[in-house]
């Protein structure tokens, strides 16, 4: 199994990979002798990532880029080359809310109010397969590997938009993966509850709210980085080559799968 999890002589290229989940999937990988192409919308932030791959030993290039902006994206897989792993880590998830005081309903609120959840969460999915599934096809081989969230599985009220647009995703990987299957292509989600991430680390300041959160999971504790890191290089691996269109939950119990 542990040769199976080798990822050698192939490209892994990882958007929002400039902290969080993205940063410790990017180093996991090319701990596993991947060449990562690390992105990030902030390309200072997506170079730290990549020097911090080299300075261990490993092969890493960084490039900054909007994962809404179609022809970045495509500016970007021409750059990294036949990319064989696309991990769609690039979320926008806003501010922690506190439950006791939750954003607005979303009849609340205004259809330019949607832009930022549908744009990263759904169209940026979309942009970065577009432009890398073909080469994928042509090769006969690739994974296309997206981070959702539980909130895209069983919806949260107050992030209707966001809930939207993660479960939009999920389904487009679903039709994706019974698309290319014939090509040696899987396409599979991994789905997050409330990891200790950058976007969290001011609301895990407030003892209240860590404990209001937590009354919902299972395994007392935020996810982290780690986590969803290990379930992502192992669909990455060889290790699942007959698995594709599945979503799987990482989230202490947050919700069940059957």
């Amino acid at each position: 199994m542990t040769d199976l999890l080798r990822l050698d002589g192939k490209i892994v290229l990882v958007t929002g990979a400039g902290q969080g989940v993205g940063r410790q999937t990017a180093l996991l990988c090319a701990g596993h002798g991947a060449t990562v192409v690390v992105n990030d919308f902030h390309a200072e932030r997506a170079e730290a990532v990549a020097e911090e791959i080299r300075a261990a030993g490993g092969t890493a290039r960084a490039h900054g880029c909007d994962v809404t902006d179609y022809d970045e994206v495509c500016a970007m897989m021409a750059a990294a080359g036949p990319v064989d792993v696309l991990v769609n880590n690039a979320g926008n998830a806003g501010p922690v809310q506190d439950p006791m005081r939750p954003g607005p309903a979303f009849w609340e609120t205004e259809p330019k109010e949607w832009e930022p959840w549908l744009g990263t969460n759904f169209y940026g999915v979309l942009n970065c397969a577009r432009a890398a599934v073909p080469r994928m096809v042509e090769r006969q081989r690739g994974r296309v590997i997206t981070v959702i969230s539980d909130a895209g599985r069983v919806g949260e009220p107050h992030l209707a938009v966001y809930s939207a647009a993660k479960a939009g995703a999920a389904g487009f990987s679903r039709a994706l993966a019974k698309a290319v299957g014939r090509f040696n292509v899987t396409v599979n989600c991994v789905a997050l509850a409330s990891m200790r991430t950058p976007g969290v680390a001011t609301a895990t300041d407030n003892a209240d709210l860590v404990t209001s959160m937590l009354r919902s999971y299972v395994i007392r504790r935020l996810g982290e980085p780690d986590d969803a890191a290990a379930l992502i290089l192992f669909l990455a691996s060889d290790a699942a080559s007959w698995i594709t269109g599945q979503t799987y939950p990482v989230n202490g119990g947050y919700s069940f799968a059957m």
